[in-house]
């Protein structure tokens, strides 16, 4: 039997998602828990890997097993044996020929950025944070300059092992809500610090270092040494997977379950 769960974490305390040696993963707290539901080891596979840092507020994974339980074994028990940054959302059976990562025709990214003189306290790890003003104006016209598809090479980290740097940007929208700029981006699928790439380009435009035009001679540069530093990954959210309707999964939409806290509100000018 094949469960697909859907998954929100704070990234704080973890090394990522995925398990390494001697260091907290957010794919091992969860293997154990749902281990001790099943009675047998499982093994998770991901809709993406976070890194250390990262949070989820709609991360899909799907596990094997021989045990036979309610949906809401997987869900309530499982989140009884969990850490309380960690959550299962709901549980669904699925066909042995579904892939929580292959057969996903989309993934959904949200970086919240503060923007205002003083660090965050409250919000600390939770969100980006850049001190001077930042000119939405500049950085939405840069960010339409990677819609569609291309070589994002120079928004990839040297250690990415994806097979080829070209990748369908079907949306990237910049919105002020309060003292926080809100980035969503929708992608067929995302290279290794890509989306914290793209957000420091942003940054360089917004605080007037580059104008907008140089999001496109990045591009068309290719080359990851000509771009902004690796931004922080307090503010990434992983928040959303696309599937096909007849895989049956609950939709993840982008941005639901973030907290009040992060909505605005609590950062209002």
């Amino acid at each position: 039997m094949r469960i697909a769960l859907g998954v929100e974490y704070d990234g704080r305390s973890f090394c990522g998602w995925q398990s390494q040696s001697d260091v907290a993963s957010v794919q091992d707290d969860l293997e154990r828990a749902i281990a001790k539901i099943a009675g047998e080891p499982v093994r998770l596979h991901a809709a993406g890997r976070t890194d250390t840092g990262v949070h989820a507020l709609q991360q899909v994974v799907h596990f094997d097993t021989v045990a036979a339980r309610p949906d809401s074994a997987w869900v309530r028990g499982v989140n009884r044996h969990l850490p309380d940054s960690v959550a299962v959302l709901w549980s669904h059976p699925v066909s042995e020929d579904f892939h929580a990562r292959f057969s996903a025709t989309g993934r959904h990214y949200r970086y919240l950025l503060l923007n205002r003189p003083v660090r965050p306290a409250l919000a600390s790890g939770r969100v980006g944070w850049f001190a001077r003003p930042l000119q939405l104006d500049a950085m939405r016209a840069a960010a339409a300059m990677l819609i569609g598809e291309h070589d994002f090479s120079a928004f990839r980290a040297a250690e990415c092992q994806a097979k080829s740097p070209v990748k369908i940007l079907h949306r990237l929208d910049a919105c002020r809500e309060g003292e926080l700029i809100v980035l969503d981006l929708h992608a067929s699928a995302f290279l290794h610090h890509m989306v914290r790439n793209i957000v420091g380009a942003l940054v360089y435009i917004g605080a007037g270092r580059q104008a907008p035009e140089w999001m496109a001679q990045l591009l068309e540069a290719r080359d990851r040494t000509r771009a902004a530093p690796t931004f922080a990954a307090d503010g990434l959210y992983f928040a959303g997977v696309d599937y096909d309707a007849a895989w049956g999964l609950p939709a993840t939409a982008p941005g639901k379950g973030l907290p009040a806290s992060l909505t605005g509100a609590a950062f209002a000018v």
